[in-house]
């Protein structure tokens, strides 16, 4: 097992490698020049060249590629243009919004997925099977940012139960902390619940024809016995590949919820920092969403082993 992690640890480096050559190649391709938009309109050209000269723009992209490449193996994500500051440090200050909110969310599809899924694959084909994979199929089909306006102008401001938006540490006000992150958690986790829910009634339905299960209902073995500790351990295996799967989706789609919700999290960074073109904040971020995916999986594969022990890593 540890000669495996250590594997699957070193093949992060050139995953890393591709991630970071398609960013920094798109980044450097948008239209825009960073040194224009952070001097303003009114610079004349010999201050514009100046900066790109400072920031090292006028050197060939190759070199520009290799050194921040290099940087970032050494965990240095190099320094943004427009806050003046490391990367690391400023993603840092806005990642316990969207922290919190991945874990809210996460936490959110699986408390509604896996009871969902169980639900209607006993009761396969009635009218509340129906209903659960209507609401299913609504979750896949429906953006999360469409879900949080939704959301806003249904609980916010029809009924003024919760508040619009902004952020409220936990540490400051536990209450108004997650009255105002139920909303953003739940448009965010409702899509990754409607596809856990779809997953586990499949899953389920598969293992409940097992004849194992049949020899255990034969036996006498109470019903709820049968279902988690038979016929649910068993399904598991891809419904903790799709929870893996969604770390990362969940890290990816709070660009668009902190936006939609206000909330000062890494998303919301990510999407000023576009605006500004401050590229290595938008490379940082990707390369840190990019390196969650990886571990994420990588914390799947070691699960297996304790779901199913008849899964072992060879040496």
């Amino acid at each position: 097992m540890t000669q495996y992690i250590i594997r699957r640890l070193l093949l992060l480096i050139p995953v890393m490698l591709i991630v970071g050559i398609v960013t920094f190649t798109l980044v450097h391709v948008t239209p825009g020049d960073p040194a224009s938009v952070i001097l303003g309109p009114d610079a004349t050209s010999e201050e514009v060249a100046a900066l790109r000269t400072q920031m090292g723009f006028d050197r060939p992209f190759y070199i520009q590629f290799f050194d921040w490449f290099t940087d970032v193996l050494q965990g240095d994500l190099g320094r943004s243009h427009y806050l003046n500051m490391p990367v690391t440090e400023a993603l840092l200050g806005r990642a316990q919004p969207t922290i919190l909110l991945m874990l809210y969310s996460l936490t959110i599809s699986i408390l509604i997925g896996v009871p969902a899924g169980i639900i209607s694959a006993i009761k396969q084909n009635s009218l509340l099977d129906r209903i659960v994979m209507m609401f299913a199929i609504s979750g896949v089909a429906i953006p999360n940012f469409v879900l949080g306006i939704f959301l806003i102008m249904f609980f916010a401001v029809m009924l003024g139960w919760l508040p619009t938006g902004q952020y409220t540490a936990i540490t400051e006000d536990p209450v108004d902390h997650f009255r105002r992150m139920v909303m953003p958690a739940f448009s965010l986790g409702f899509s990754s619940a409607a596809l856990l829910a779809r997953l586990v009634r499949s899953s389920m339905l598969d293992v409940l024809k097992e004849d194992y299960v049949r020899t255990a209902f034969a036996k006498g073995v109470g019903f709820k016995t049968v279902i988690t500790r038979h016929a649910l351990r068993n399904a598991l295996i891809p419904v903790v590949t799709v929870i893996g799967y969604s770390v990362g989706t969940l890290l990816g789609g709070a660009v668009v919820t902190e936006t939609v919700f206000a909330l000062p999290g890494m998303g919301r960074l990510v999407v000023s920092s576009i605006a500004r073109r401050d590229f290595p904040v938008i490379q940082g971020a990707v390369m840190i969403i990019a390196a969650s995916y990886v571990l994420a999986n990588l914390a799947v594969d070691i699960l297996y082993v304790y779901i199913d022990p008849r899964i072992r890593y060879g040496d």
